[in-house]
Parts: structure tokens; sequence; C-alpha cells
């Protein structure tokens, strides 16, 4: 892993059975505990900001390059990238970190997984904080109501035919994948990310989160008890108003939504101090 583009974080290796993960750390050793997931096409490093920040604020931060990102960590067939298997992961990286509960933090694809996470193990999860992504059942709601959430959500359609995805995002020296940022993310960022996603297999073991998603399977994700803080920018291409307002409805526990205009889906990368201030004080209270 790129250690230069992660000032001030360490990396370490988290270990599960056969597979083996990357994953960047900051932070005092005994701080509360708080875990990063990243989305497509991203990889921990997308976090740097917010561990920088959390670190200084005496929390221990954690984020994983996972499942078909980490090269020891690219198990074949697509089954092995199930929402399910996801979220044992989590689990799974907390165990071998020794966190017995901690603070769980996801965008995009990361959010897919912590949703599910955090609603159904509360006794682990202390609390939840997604960027970008609605909750499953909210978003599943809104696709069968809304033509316009069906249609922003088309490109799936596309990352699921195996091969072809891979060949079409890069082709012309990967210019479709760097395009998938939108210009938001810094040059060096999708530079680093595009040359990891170009290794063999990377792009296909990304690909094959979606290949496997279930939507029945996300319908079904029950509301969050937890005490849950969501952000949303106004500008996401992927996730319209209706999913982001209906989020509250699948949140039992206390509930913070956090809408930022003129913000795009790359809510990390892009404006990391929008992101970063409500992240601190939901930490920080529920600590």
């Amino acid at each position: 892993m790129p250690h230069d583009l992660a000032p001030g974080a360490e990396p370490i290796v988290l270990r599960l059975g056969d597979l083996t993960f990357d994953a960047l750390s900051a932070g005092p050793q005994d701080g509360p505990p708080v875990l990063f997931l990243h989305g497509f096409p991203e990889f921990a490093t997308c976090w740097r900001a917010h561990m920088a920040a959390v670190a200084r604020a005496g929390f221990r931060a954690i984020a994983v390059d996972q499942r078909g990102y980490s090269p020891g960590a690219r198990p074949r067939g697509v089954d092995a990238y199930a929402v399910p298997e996801l979220v044992g992961d989590v689990f799974g990286f907390a165990d071998a970190l020794g966190l017995e509960r901690f603070h769980l933090v996801g965008h995009d694809w990361g959010g897919v997984v912590a949703w599910p996470a955090a609603a159904l193990h509360p006794e682990r999860v202390a609390t939840l904080s997604v960027l970008s992504t609605p909750h499953p059942a909210a978003l599943a709601q809104a696709i069968g109501e809304s033509p316009e959430q069906r249609e922003r959500l088309s490109y799936i359609g596309l990352f699921r035919i195996e091969g072809t995805a891979e060949q079409a995002l890069l082709a012309d020296g990967a210019a479709q994948l760097a395009a998938v940022y939108e210009g938001k993310v810094s040059t060096d960022l999708v530079a680093d990310n595009v040359r990891r996603l170009s290794e063999p297999g990377a792009l296909t073991a990304a690909l094959n989160w979606y290949r496997a998603l279930d939507p029945g399977g996300q319908a079904g994700v029950p509301a969050v008890a937890v005490p849950t803080l969501y952000v949303w920018g106004d500008g996401d291409p992927a996730f319209g108003s209706a999913a982001a307002e209906r989020t509250a409805e699948w949140v039992s526990g206390p509930y913070t939504h956090v809408p930022l205009g003129g913000a795009s889906h790359w809510l990390p990368e892009e404006q990391p101090e929008r992101v970063i201030a409500p992240l601190l004080a939901h930490l920080t209270a529920h600590t």
C-alpha cells in the first residue's frame, strides 16, 4: 500500500483464515476504535484525511483494503463477494484487531456493508456513520417507486457483465475507470487507484461485489438501532433525495442526517472537512 498517500498512518496486515488484508492505522492504540470501509473504486487511502482527524481527537482509526482490493484477499468465484461474506469480514477485521466493540464508518459499497453490519450486530457496533449510501431498504423502496432512481443506477447493469465491464473500464489506458471519479478526486489518488485496479484480477474482484449483489436481500435489511449519522451530497448522481430522505424510517436509534449542498458522491475525497466535523461530533457524542 502506498504509505505516502496516507501521511501519519501506519500499514498493518489483518489475517482472516486464508485471506490477508492490507490496512492502515492511525491514532493511539488505546483510543476508541473507528473502522473505515471504502467503496468502489476506492481503497483505504480515501480515508486519509478522516483518519488523521479522528486520530488527533484521540480515536484509533483503522481503514482496510477490503475483499478483492487487497491482493491477498481475492478468492475465486462471484459468490465469495456476496454481502453476507463482506459483512463477515467486518467482524473478522474487528476480531483480528482484538476489538469487542467499535465505531463503523462506510462510504458507497462500504455503506452497503455497514448498514447490515450495524443492524444485525448492535452489540458490536457502537455507532454507525454512512456517507452517500442510503439504508438498503430505503433504496429498494425508491427503486421500486421511482424511474429516476432506477435510471441513476442503470450503470450497474454494465458492471455485472463479466469481461465486458473490465474491457470497457480499462480500455484506452483505463480512461473510463478514471472518469468514474467525475473529476472530484485528487489526481494522485485517482492515478494510484487506477494503477492498483489495473493489476491482473483486481478489477474483476472489485466488480464481483456488484455481480454477487442480491437486490431482494438488500430490501430485507432491518432497521438500525445504534446511533447513526448519514451524510449525503445533493449532487450525488447515484442516490437521489427520495432514498436519502426515507433512510430516517430505517433508523430506530438516535439519528442525524446531514445533507451537503453542492457535494457529489465522492464525499470522502471531495470535501473531507465537511464530513469530518459531523463525524467527529457524532463519534464524540456517543463514545
